[in-house]
């Protein structure tokens, strides 16, 4: 016995939305993109919409959750986008703010514009490290009142490049300026652990890495982040034996 074969049209490129007059290879459980819905199936969704801006609505439930990420490149742009969350979390409520620094690289203007706005908060804020933080970024994490970081976390001590052009003048007036912001933060640094400033921007000069163990015995951080207990269900009891 001989089945027809379902035709197809190598011309039309699968990625591109069904039209009609056009009929796909029949494979199991394939349905193709913006064909029509299939009953039952209203949840499922196999491509992701490229129009939608899931990073915008990601966004608003965190700070929904008053939860602040930072992560890739702080610029001064960056800043001031930081900068902008972090004090309309402080205007909207009292309870704290979760600062998720999370592989973050930093500029050293931008770090000291927004440590500026962490120290005159007036909610508490828990900055909390995941992957490699290190350079100026350290400071966003000294200017938390509670400070964690993840068990696979790296805390790196090290300074920062500069990278100065200009005439004589105009490039001692910007090194100086540039000594001042790092003074900043390796005061707060000494301000945190409790360890001289020229020890810790020694420390930076060798590129001092550490572990979340050793950051906590360092003074770097408070705690290391354990399993989160899931909340008990509503409902549940539990029995006595």
């Amino acid at each position: 016995m001989i089945h027809a074969r379902t035709p197809f049209d190598p011309r039309q490129d699968p990625a591109e939305p069904w039209r009609p007059g056009w009929t796909p290879p029949s494979l199991p459980g394939w349905t193709p993109p913006g064909s029509p819905s299939v009953p039952g199936a209203e949840g499922i969704r196999v491509w992701p919409d490229p129009n939608a801006d899931w990073q915008a609505r990601l966004q608003e439930r965190l700070l929904a959750r008053r939860i602040v990420m930072a992560s890739g490149v702080l610029d001064d742009a960056a800043a001031a986008r930081l900068s902008a969350q972090l004090l309309a979390l402080d205007a909207d409520g009292d309870r704290p703010v979760r600062l998720e620094l999370q592989n973050l690289r930093a500029e050293l203007g931008a770090v000291v514009t927004v440590m500026g706005i962490l120290d005159v908060m007036r909610v508490s804020v828990h900055g909390c490290v995941s992957g490699e933080l290190g350079g100026p970024a350290l400071g966003l994490l000294a200017c938390c009142p509670v400070r964690s970081a993840y068990p696979n976390a790296a805390l790196t001590l090290s300074e920062p490049r500069a990278h100065l052009t200009g005439t004589a003048t105009a490039l001692s007036a910007r090194e100086q300026q540039f000594q001042r912001m790092l003074d900043t933060i390796y005061f707060k640094l000494a301000e945190v652990t409790g360890r001289p400033a020229e020890q810790i921007r020694e420390d930076a000069r060798q590129g001092r890495v550490l572990t979340a163990a050793q950051a906590v015995g360092y003074g770097l951080i408070q705690r290391q982040e354990s399993q989160r207990q899931e909340p008990p269900r509503q409902g549940s009891s539990q029995q006595e034996g």
